[in-house]
């Protein structure tokens, strides 16, 4: 009767009323056994569309967004236009102060969207570094004969740090009688990870047409293994670009702190000059003083837009991830201000 039942399954046919929602490929597990693996085009079907979210459609991009966020990028606009009102109208005539009052706006603007975003990233960077470690259990404990709701229920009890939220969700969803599938997915969505979605497809495909879980899992669980390895490698060997950019950033400031000691002060004494040799006697201070004050604004804003893209794209070639660069912007931003405030 097995092999009846792996004869119906292996011939590649559906039954017509069935929708076809991912279409499987076949891959190998480590004794070279076929097992499901999913094409790359049911990734590009997959929306991380929770309840409390929603969707922005912009005429070249689309993304979601929870409303808790929104709310608050709304309440923080407001703060900040009522910040750059009052600037504009109580101190547009004083340069330095004007332009430093429109940086903190700005910062004050940034800072809650760039802290959600990279807590969202640290999270869903633990989550799928802990998710090969249970993708591992989840094989033993299938190995060991427990169908797929047991074999959830049997590891909840484990420790996967950042990992355990989900795990433990699902055990209570498949207590409270929610089909697998429909526990999986919710898995794979909440993670709001490509990879982890991915595997969930292979894994519901498999036992949806009954393929060999404990192959199919063993399969996924080398290629989780193996896209960390090389996760791994690719920041290892992406340290010393790192290190380059932080070198081209402090550089930069090196060469902004002597444009603003020497230079500047040779430009006015050459404008100190040219009023001398005219017929007005005496040079009025102010003017010169004007023309330092312009510069240093102009080399401090150059430092701190120098320091967030330097910082942003060693975050991409370091971690893959334009988020993962704010923590490097934001030292960046710091170290330059202070240390030009420092030297000017």
């Amino acid at each position: 009767m097995a092999e009846a039942a792996g004869a119906a399954n292996g011939n590649g046919e559906k039954p017509v009323d069935e929708p076809e929602e991912v279409q499987p490929l076949l891959g190998e597990s480590k004794e070279g056994k076929k097992v499901v693996i999913p094409a790359a085009a049911a990734e590009e079907e997959i929306e991380f569309k929770l309840a409390d979210e929603i969707d922005v459609r912009l005429p070249f991009y689309k993304f979601v967004v929870k409303k808790s966020l929104l709310m608050m990028v709304a309440l923080n606009s407001v703060l900040v236009a009522s910040i750059v009102a009052i600037n504009f109208l109580m101190l547009s005539d004083v340069p330095t102060l004007f332009s430093t009052i429109n940086i903190i706006a700005l910062f004050i603007f940034a800072l809650p969207i760039v802290l959600v975003k990279y807590t969202e990233y640290n999270e869903l960077k633990e989550v799928e570094e802990m998710f090969p470690v249970f993708l591992r259990d989840f094989v033993e404990t299938i190995r060991s004969g427990m169908t797929l709701p047991s074999a959830i229920k049997a590891i909840a009890k484990n420790d996967y740090k950042a990992l355990n939220p989900y795990v433990r969700r699902m055990a209570a969803q498949l207590d409270w009688g929610i089909t697998v599938e429909r526990v999986m997915l919710s898995f794979g969505k909440r993670s709001r990870s490509k990879l982890i979605m991915r595997i969930i497809s292979s894994v519901i495909e498999s036992h949806r047409f009954g393929g060999n879980l404990s192959d199919t899992f063993e399969a996924l669980s080398n290629t989780a293994v193996e896209i960390d390895h090389l996760r791994e490698e690719r920041r290892l060997y992406m340290n010393s670009q790192m290190i380059t950019g932080y070198v081209v950033f402090f550089v930069f400031l090196a060469v902004m702190i002597g444009l603003e000691k020497f230079l500047v002060p040779s430009l006015g004494d050459m404008n100190t000059g040219n009023m001398m040799g005219g017929l007005t006697g005496a040079a009025p201070r102010s003017s010169t003083t004007n023309i330092a004050e312009e510069y240093n604004v102009i080399f401090r804003n150059l430092i701190l837009i120098q320091g967030l893209f330097a910082g942003l794209a060693v975050g991409k070639m370091a971690e893959g991830s334009i988020t993962g660069g704010f923590k490097h912007s934001a030292l960046m931003m710091f170290v330059g201000f202070m240390v030009f405030a420092v030297a000017g």
